[in-house]
């Protein structure tokens, strides 16, 4: 190996889940090096919607998902969209994935997730009185709002299902939403306060948190990818990237989609696929929104941003594909003018895609990986990576440094799948 001093930890993504990690970890003291294969915060962590949801603590695999992904496979413009391809994880994925969606694994995953994202909320919380930069963070909630007086009663089931848990939620009638809301079109039958979820500008955050992080002592190397890692029995004792060659006390991976590519070679079966998602951000149009919005039947979120709004939506399994489908981004913006008015006339400043790391059962991976003592995988975050960005690096910065963990993360091992 290169002749260099030995980090503390070594740190593969440099999305929200690696930058929150890397910044845990300096400020408790710390040598941490950050590699990313781009740039900070180039990936998922820069167009999404920006919500920090504990609204979302049903998890992706749920009943009646993989029936209605089935249905929607042959519709492009689908909010769920599965791309009908051959490949064997793929496959697999998709049977774990069927398997997780039963009533009994949900429920065991509802608390699980709300614990994170309770905890997440509140760091948030913190980060933004004490970090010394704006990220454009606002805690007044979300709204979801519904066209249908059907999908509002299903809304309304699953908002009495996470009420059980802690959730906090407020139905409101038609005339109640538009009186909160006044951008939504009169034609909305009703819609759904969530008063803990939040929002922010994701980009300012993880490029905000990235220069915390660096005057903490992280020393980040962009454009550099890991191409080999040494092993010694249960230890990875070096890696090799494009940008020079590094020992490590610790090695953490959180590198999203791309994750299970890069540990291959250790024979580390990491079951996450990547689901493409989309966002049009729009110059700041007539009737700017107060609120951050959830469409129901489209599956859209809707974020003010100070002087751009950003539609995001979509769910795409269609394996590491980064093509853009206009038709989809066509729908995007359609779909939302259904509820939203003043959209016909925004400019669009930008057409995002990203992909997002999904696990079958919904549930992250936060977890020590097996057979090696020194590699942690903090990966499979899907569409709640910014949600859950700060809490997973709290959690990761304590199980590398054998610290009492504030949360139980059996439910998040690798080895469950």
């Amino acid at each position: 190996m290169a002749d260099q001093s030995k980090n503390d930890v070594v740190i593969i993504g440099g999305g929200v889940i690696g930058v929150c990690t890397a910044y845990e970890l300096a400020r408790k003291g710390a040598q941490v090096m950050l590699i990313e294969q781009n740039e900070i915060a180039s990936g998922s962590s820069y167009g999404n919607g920006g919500l920090i949801v504990p609204s979302h603590s049903v998890p992706l695999a749920a009943p009646g998902v993989p029936l209605q992904g089935l249905k929607w496979m042959f519709n492009p413009e689908s909010p769920f969209y599965i791309k009908p391809h051959v490949d064997l994880d793929f496959l697999e994925w998709m049977l774990l994935f069927a398997f997780a969606s039963r009533r009994a694994p949900m429920m065991r995953a509802i608390p699980v997730l709300r614990d994170l994202l309770i905890a997440s909320r509140a760091r948030y919380d913190e980060l933004a009185s004490q970090v010394g930069f704006d990220f454009g963070y606002q805690q007044k909630g979300t709204l979801m709002a519904f066209l249908t007086q059907s999908a509002l009663d299903n809304g309304i089931d699953e908002a009495e299902l996470v009420g059980r848990y802690g959730v906090e939620t407020k139905i409101l009638n038609s005339s109640e939403l538009c009186e909160l809301e006044p951008a939504l079109r009169s034609e909305v039958a009703g819609g759904i306060h969530y008063s803990q979820d939040a929002h922010l500008d994701p980009a300012q955050f993880v490029s905000g948190l990235a220069e915390k992080a660096k005057e903490l002592g992280v020393e980040i190397l962009t454009k550099t990818e890991v191409i080999h890692f040494e092993t010694n029995a249960s230890r990875i004792t070096g890696i090799h990237t494009t940008r020079g060659d590094f020992d490590a006390e610790q090695v953490v991976l959180c590198a999203g989609s791309w994750s299970p590519s890069i540990v291959r070679e250790l024979k580390i079966n990491l079951p996450v696929q990547a689901a493409k998602g989309y966002s049009v951000t729009l110059e700041r149009p007539a009737i700017m929104p107060r609120y951050p919005l959830m469409f129901g039947e489209a599956r859209v979120v809707v974020t003010p941003l100070q002087d751009r709004l950003r539609l995001a939506g979509t769910l795409e399994l269609a394996g590491m594909d980064f093509s853009i489908n206009y038709r989809r981004v066509l729908a995007l913006q359609r779909n939302s003018a259904k509820y939203l008015q003043g959209l016909d006339q925004a400019k669009v400043l930008e057409v995002w895609r990203g992909l997002r790391p999904c696990t079958p059962d919904g549930l992250p991976v936060i977890s020590r990986a097996k057979p090696f003592d020194n590699l942690i995988v903090a990966t499979g975050h899907a569409m709640l990576g910014m949600s859950l960005g700060p809490i997973t690096g709290r959690l990761v910065s304590q199980v590398a440094l054998g610290e009492n963990v504030e949360l139980d993360l059996s439910p998040l091992r690798l080895d469950r799948f």
